[in-house]
């Protein structure tokens, strides 16, 4: 099947196109990681498109999307899994979530990405890569990381203090990580995003009285 693989859990929003299957794996077509920073919803469109483009397909030829679900920061996760929901429901194709940071490495090794506020996303994985703990959100000082490390080395070797393998989600990562599900649909869950913390802004808990004078 034709899938296209969505992230924007991080400061670099990958597009991905894949042909994948349950016997000849991942064999990814086009890929696309685009610096974003916080500009996730005005990148996001035009990465899809080049992807397509690059692979000399088009919309209707999808049969599946994959989007991250985070760790990572509220807006952009809602641009992501909302494009992600929006495409499937519009063409009606499967849509599948994974964590993010399964997406990043590979075999056994903690991965880390940038929370913000001096505090990391974090899981471990196992020699089989299965994820063993996490996703967590903490303070770096309060956390026991198994080595080896991997993530971004330009934010993570210096809030952790160690050397940092460099790593990133990539097309080929989202689909391992949705292998299960893409062959057995039946067990494909809800988009629920890993926010894992409540957002910054939030709605006013009581409402003041106006006056007229």
């Amino acid at each position: 099947m034709l899938v296209l693989a969505l992230d924007t859990a991080t400061p670099v929003l990958v597009a991905g196109l894949a042909r994948w299957s349950a016997v000849g794996g991942t064999t990814v077509l086009a890929e696309r990681a685009v610096p974003s920073g916080t500009r996730h919803a005005e990148l996001l469109t035009p990465a899809i498109r080049g992807v397509l483009e690059d692979a000399g397909l088009a919309m209707g030829d999808l049969d599946a999307v994959v989007t991250g679900l985070g760790p990572g920061p509220f807006t952009g996760l809602r641009v992501g899994v909302v494009t992600a929901a929006a495409l499937a429901d519009a063409r009606g194709l499967r849509v599948i979530g994974v964590c993010s940071l399964d997406a990043i490495g590979t075999g056994e090794r903690t991965v880390v990405t940038d929370a913000r506020r001096r505090e990391i996303y974090w899981a471990t994985y196992g020699a089989d890569g299965g994820r063993l703990t996490g996703p967590s959100v903490d303070k770096p000082a309060d956390v026991q990381l198994p080595e080896p490390v991997v993530g971004d080395p330009t934010f993570a070797a210096a809030r952790l203090g160690r050397a940092v393998g460099e790593a990133r989600v990539t097309t080929a990562g989202l689909l391992r990580a949705a292998g299960p599900q893409l062959a057995d649909p039946a067990s494909a869950g809800p988009l629920v995003p890993l926010y894992l913390r409540r957002p910054d802004a939030t709605p006013p808990t009581a409402i003041k009285a106006v006056s007229q004078s």
